[in-house]
């Protein structure tokens, strides 16, 4: 074989070796699978200003080999295109498809809060599922400006969020979360809502905050209309609220201390001097004294219709509640109550 030969086959033999070290690297790097879990997914979470090695670090417990995902996500300019959010990698995926997973699918995560107490007690529970801190959400919350927007108080404030799952990107900033929970308010006073509110001559803050007494005086769902009917009739006919629970809501608020656990509601406090206690003070609340889940809302706008006044706590029934029509009969209750009271000292 000429000289010539031998080179041209040694050229090609050399760019056949070339070309399958070239595919093998692409192979290996691109096509792969790189992910060391065992469930089906894992879920991904980028911070806001997140750079490289943010992300490494993150996706260092899910990838076999980090020095080939870092090979491939370099080729692909990841680096310089990092985006925030909640992102799923699958069980198997290779470098080029977590390279994709991370870059273009950030995924809503479900949110859920029910009964807070407070705006605090919300904004740490945010906190707690979507990337933003407490304190920022609290702040949110605050804002004068959100609170002008939407016709809110400091006081009515948690009216604006309706206990409920939702689907939220997980890297929102408070001021849009407080937007969209605004859009959620929005649909759930729908028109028949709304309706039932204006016949009831109240507004939907005062539904709310209705509601949250109810809420508070009992837990048993199916109780709630009945409830809310003993305080529409009271509003009707012009008397105090008289409600134990804004009572223990005015010392917690008055002694700013919402840790404190209280049992019994004591005579004294209910000369407590806060827009909150509707013994001393007529009409309803300011705002909420907790964060009334759906049913109690509308356990006050399809309130029970009857000719109760009082109720105490059944103590043949516990959980429930018996109901007066009067004062004479409600001390009857009462005293039944108290006796039972009495016996477990």
């Amino acid at each position: 074989m000429s000289n010539l030969k031998k080179t041209i086959v040694a050229t090609l033999m050399l760019g056949l070796l070339i070309m399958a070290g070239f595919a093998y690297f692409v192979y290996t790097n691109l096509f792969v699978p790189n992910t060391s879990f065992e469930n089906k997914k894992a879920h991904v979470y980028i911070s806001t200003g997140a750079n490289f090695n943010d992300v490494l670090e993150e996706l260092s417990p899910l990838i076999k080999d980090l020095e080939s995902f870092n090979t491939v996500a370099n080729k692909k300019e990841y680096p310089s295109n990092i985006k925030a959010g909640h992102f799923i990698i699958n069980k198997g995926m290779n470098n080029n498809e977590i390279v994709n997973a991370i870059r273009n699918g950030n995924i809503p995560v479900i949110v859920k809060f029910n009964n807070q107490e407070r705006i605090e007690n919300l904004a740490g529970s945010l906190a707690n599922q979507l990337e933003a801190d407490s304190l920022s959400f609290l702040k949110a919350m605050k804002n004068e400006l959100f609170l002008e927007k939407y016709d809110l108080t400091k006081e009515s404030v948690l009216c604006n969020f309706i206990p409920n799952s939702y689907e939220i990107y997980w890297n929102v900033s408070p001021e849009n979360f407080n937007n969209k929970m605004f859009e959620e308010s929005d649909k759930f006073w729908n028109d028949e809502r709304t309706k039932k509110a204006k016949n009831l001559d109240l507004t939907k803050e005062q539904v709310i905050s209705l509601a949250a007494i109810v809420q508070k005086e009992t837990a048993k769902v199916e109780e709630r209309p009945k409830v809310a009917g003993v305080y529409i009739n009271r509003i009707k006919v012009g008397m105090f609220l008289q409600a134990d629970p804004t009572v223990i809501y005015s010392k917690k608020l008055l002694d700013n201390d919402f840790n404190q656990q209280i049992k019994r509601v004591l005579y004294k406090y209910l000369e407590l001097d806060s827009p909150y206690n509707t013994y001393k003070y007529a009409g309803i609340p300011p705002g909420p004294i907790t964060m009334p889940d759906i049913s109690s809302i509308d356990a006050v706008l399809n309130y029970k219709r009857h000719n109760y006044y009082y109720f105490v706590a059944d103590v043949t029934n516990f959980g429930y509640h018996n109901f007066a029509k009067n004062l004479a009969q409600h001390n009857r209750n009462k005293n039944e109550y108290v006796r039972w009271i009495s016996k477990q000292n």
